[in-house]
């Protein structure tokens, strides 16, 4: 089995190795298309970095799941925020949902072509007027003798323009409320299945984010992913590996804005000395350094938590919250150690400032978070 903590500097080697020569020189050409050609993920794939923690004999390394969120921190630390973004979903979400809850067919169905990155994936869940509140989704799945017809739109859907595999959340018993959510494994290529046009955002531009729509779209009836009506508690137990995600996205983002800016207060002057001489540059580094090391051992602890599958909803609303915070705060204040510059797209800290600001809101929004962890110690 590989994986194991010694073999983190291997690894480490293998994907920095490869970002930088599969992606690092085309970056800024995808951010100014506002997005990447979907060969990407073949060429991702290829370097066996997609679905390196699944199972051997689905095509993947069988590593530890921490090697999958070192591949996340390094996308992370080079500034390729959209692209780590788009793994997360691929890499952290669909794959585990699939491996975890599907059927034996569904994980050979799909799970080889994810590794190989023949087949992107992407996870429905936020509609038009149903972001946190999942009880509220409108899009319905209805049962019949071909199969399940689903009816309905999404919203903010990462991967959505390249996805050949969706995991949709829909209302199988529209009276239940979040009781009544079963999950469903789309082929984008059935008929019914369209896309509207690429989402502009303000960050994270090669990260492709659509909407879909679903017309009477049939699916069979073994695309039913688990079991009916359970698709709710599925959703609270792939959270965690989720906002693992989230976080190592945090941690690897943090790191690489702290390094641009180590690196340019002490080349830059101001008042005859360097920026890097002045005490409230060196307290905000100081400050910056201490919070890092604080959040990955937090990060490192969960890890271990989820391995032994004791990873609690709570412990990863407190990762998802602390993490995310942080990474604004920290790439906020070295952004301001950059002064003028740092406004302008000519310098790197810029794209890890506007890449940084969705972190608090997907995933769940820092306010669930609080919610979730305040239900932990109140009951309610």
């Amino acid at each position: 089995m590989l994986g194991h903590y010694e073999d983190r500097e291997l690894y480490q080697t293998m994907i920095s190795r490869a970002l930088k020569q599969e992606v690092a020189p085309y970056y800024d050409a995808w951010e100014a298309a506002g997005g990447m050609p979907k060969s990407i993920w073949s060429t991702l794939g290829a370097a066996g970095m997609l679905g390196i923690d699944m199972p051997e004999q689905y095509g993947g390394a069988g590593a530890r799941v921490e090697v999958c969120q070192q591949i996340v921190e390094e996308i992370a630390r080079q500034g390729f925020g959209g692209l780590c973004a788009s793994y997360n979903i691929h890499a952290n979400i669909v794959m585990p949902y699939i491996l975890h809850i599907g059927t034996e067919a569904q994980r050979q169905q799909w799970l080889p072509e994810m590794i190989s990155g023949e087949t992107v994936g992407a996870i429905a869940m936020t509609e038009p007027g149903a972001g946190s509140d999942l009880a509220a989704i409108r899009t319905s799945a209805k049962r019949t003798d071909a199969g399940w017809l689903i009816n309905g739109a999404k919203v903010f859907i990462t991967n959505g323009l390249h996805a050949d595999l969706v995991i949709v959340c829909a209302k199988t018993d529209l009276n239940a409320g979040a009781k009544g959510v079963s999950l469903f494994l789309v082929d984008t290529n059935l008929p019914g299945f369209s896309r509207g046009k690429g989402i502009k955002k303000i960050g994270q531009h090669a990260s492709d984010t659509a909407e879909l729509f679903f017309a009477d779209l049939l699916v069979p009836h073994d695309a039913l992913l688990g079991e009916e009506n359970k698709g709710f508690s599925y959703l609270m137990q792939e959270l965690p590996r989720e906002r693992l995600g989230v976080a190592a996205h945090a941690i690897g983002a943090t790191e690489g804005a702290l390094e641009l800016t180590l690196n340019y207060v002490q080349e830059r002057k101001a008042f005859g000395q360097k920026i890097g001489d002045f005490q409230n540059t060196r307290f905000k580094l100081a400050e910056a350094k201490a919070q890092l090391d604080m959040a990955r051992v937090y990060l490192d602890h969960c890890i271990d938590k989820y391995n032994r599958e004791a990873m609690t909803p709570t412990d990863a609303a407190i990762l998802k919250l602390q993490l995310t915070e942080m990474q604004c705060k920290i790439t906020d204040e070295c952004m301001q150690l950059f002064g003028g510059y740092g406004y302008t797209e000519e310098y790197l800290i810029s794209r890890f400032y506007v890449d940084a600001r969705v972190q608090t809101i997907y995933a769940g929004t820092s306010e669930i978070m609080k919610e979730v962890i305040a239900r932990s110690l109140l009951g309610k």
